[in-house]
């Protein structure tokens, strides 16, 4: 049974080409489905999440960050009687559009993109679930269902209007400004619990995943930790329950204490927030003008330390900021390459090639085969275009 505010799949919105309904299927299964099918989906499997995917068998790629993540979103939307399907859908299609080598091949992506419109890896995903991917015989794209769109878009909350995010004052970026151009996403709303479901759930699965990978990459130790909010205590918790515990597995106990408090977290101010305000539809909840699914105040800001922790020890460490700008320096190579001689693209890309109208139309399409590359093959690409 689904609560009144939840996304009801016999109410969903439709998709933008008409379809027979599934006999055994709801449109948000039907969703997920077309999602783990695609081909962008496969590709996570060798895309970066903080080491790039050579560095380490055991490190997290962008694939099993994002089965983490729909795996929490299912969790905390079933106990708050939301759509679970809904829930994993969005969370399976959140980082579809993220290039290769993580955030550093992002923040190259858009840098090189500036002139065209710019880069974003959510506006991305949408591009490719309602463009890139062909394989249906009546569409391109996947026709997801408008809320699974409207998750993707904002997830992370209103990209216009006075509850948009002070980083979204300039123009939308290109693929997301097409795709609500065809169909309205209403981006002065907040999106449906479910989506939001999703959007927590990303922070619960990175900050977990993150320390864990951390911890095994050597770039900080177990004693790091107990200096720090929320691991700190976790660390404690365990010592006085299981003394002299052997190294991983204290380790792992700890962080899946880590993980337990921030999901229970997320739960009991769901739970009070959605108890004070009432809603009796989706409609409600993306109204409300702020979100609904959060960490409390308490957690956030400890949170936030943990993090500050990740960003100065993890993400910006010596060895770590090498290999950024070497992968960095590689799409800046064969980024203008592709541009400069479009014939470089594969045969399957020259049809698009012919149809760019002008050179951001061209950049745009350089952008789609680049942006869907994995590690390995940007790495080979670069090799062969470059040695």
């Amino acid at each position: 049974m689904l609560e009144p505010f939840a996304c009801q799949p016999d109410a969903s919105r439709g998709r933008l080409w008409p379809e027979r309904l599934s006999s055994f299927r709801s449109p948000f299964q039907r969703d997920r489905d077309r999602i783990i099918h695609s081909s962008a989906f496969r590709r996570l499997k060798h895309k970066t999440q903080v080491f790039v995917e050579h560095e380490g068998d055991y490190y997290r790629t962008r694939l099993t960050h994002t089965i983490e993540v729909a795996q929490v979103a299912r969790t905390i939307a079933g106990v708050l009687g939301l759509n679970t399907d809904l829930a994993e859908a969005v969370a399976l299609a959140h980082d579809l559009g993220h290039t290769p080598f993580g955030h550093t091949g992002e923040d190259a992506m858009e840098r090189l993109m500036a002139p065209y419109g710019g880069f974003d890896h959510n506006a991305q995903a949408l591009r490719i679930v309602t463009r890139l991917e062909r394989h249906y015989a009546d569409f391109d794209g996947l026709n997801l269902s408008w809320e699974t769109l409207e998750g993707i878009a904002k997830h992370n909350g209103p990209l216009t209007g006075p509850n948009a995010d002070a980083k979204h004052s300039g123009p939308l970026p290109y693929a997301l400004a097409e795709v609500n151009a065809q169909w309205d996403l209403e981006l002065d709303t907040h999106a449906s619990a479910e989506a939001q479901v999703a959007a927590i759930a990303d922070d619960v699965a990175y900050s977990h995943h993150d320390l864990h990978d951390g911890l095994r990459s050597g770039l900080f130790d177990e004693t790091d930790l107990m200096e720090l909010p929320v691991t700190g205590p976790a660390f404690a918790e365990v010592d006085a329950l299981y003394p002299g515990l052997e190294k991983m597995r204290r380790r792992h106990e700890a962080l899946r204490r880590v993980f337990g408090r921030m999901v229970e977290d997320v739960i009991a101010v769901a739970q009070i927030r959605l108890t004070s305000a009432q809603p009796k539809s989706v409609d409600d909840i993306r109204r409300m003008g702020t979100t609904v699914i959060r960490f409390s105040k308490p957690l956030f800001q400890e949170l936030k330390v943990v993090r500050s922790f990740l960003f100065h020890r993890m993400y910006r460490a010596p060895s770590v900021m090498t290999v950024r700008a070497e992968v960095t320096r590689m799409l800046d190579d064969i980024f203008p390459l592709f541009m400069n001689d479009p014939t470089l693209l594969p045969p399957e890309w020259q049809e698009d090639v012919q149809a760019a109208r002008d050179e951001t139309g061209l950049a745009r399409v350089v952008a789609d085969y680049v942006a869907g590359m994995t590690d390995r093959f940007a790495i080979q690409e670069h090799q062969r275009l470059c040695r």
